[in-house]
């Protein structure tokens, strides 16, 4: 995929941060704990640094994370009215730019769960899971670079009810072509080409699940 090129130190950044968490998460020895707490401290003045954040908001960040590091997953949804267009929503939180709706998964749901519980609360439309199309690493696919490594997890979903109905996350709900996807979309968190490939699954079910 064409897009941004993680740097590397944001690449160092999460290892050591990663490195730092699983360490903390089973360290028993208090001289282990406060070397992984000063490895936590590098990483947070490189990801400072390197990303002009505010230290202490840096470092805050990854305190609050514990257990041993894993990626983050997120899940979107590719819902698809009757005329063969796609659901987008404007995302408040990021300058009300299109995107599929969806967001970070919240624990103890599954991720079909959870994909049904983010398209009704964003968009009011009640929809049904049909098939996983897509697993994506959001490096590998060109997002603008992030704190964290995370999963997105695209699933294509029927219309099933509702009517279309903001929320505090969302200002416009709207369906759209193919050929008329709007230009400013939220990047981090949908590309133009996952939206075409998401396009090509709902034309052809037999397209195997995509992933990096």
């Amino acid at each position: 995929m064409n897009g941004p090129v993680t740097p590397r130190w944001l690449i160092w950044a999460r290892e050591l941060q990663a490195l730092a968490q699983s360490g903390l998460a089973y360290a028993e020895s208090p001289f282990d704990r406060e070397r992984y707490e000063g490895i936590r401290q590098i990483a947070a003045e490189m990801m400072a640094t390197g990303s002009d954040a505010d230290m202490a908001r840096v470092l805050d960040l990854f305190t609050a994370q514990d257990g041993y590091a894993t990626p983050k997953a997120v899940v979107r949804a590719a819902v698809f009215d009757d005329r063969g267009r796609i659901l987008l929503v404007r995302e408040v939180l990021d300058h009300d730019r299109w995107t599929l709706p969806g967001g970070w998964a919240d624990v103890n749901l599954s991720p079909v769960e959870n994909t049904v519980k983010e398209v009704r609360e964003e968009s009011g439309f009640d929809v049904r899971v049909t098939r996983l199309a897509a697993v994506w690493d959001r490096d590998r696919q060109g997002h603008p670079p992030g704190p964290f490594s995370c999963y997105t997890l695209c699933f294509l979903c029927e219309l099933t009810g509702g009517v279309a109905t903001t929320s505090v996350e969302t200002s416009e709900i709207g369906w759209f072509a193919e050929d008329d996807i709007p230009a400013d979309l939220s990047l981090g968190r949908v590309l133009p080409q996952q939206i075409a490939r998401l396009f090509a699954h709902r034309r052809d079910a037999g397209l195997p699940t995509d992933f990096d």
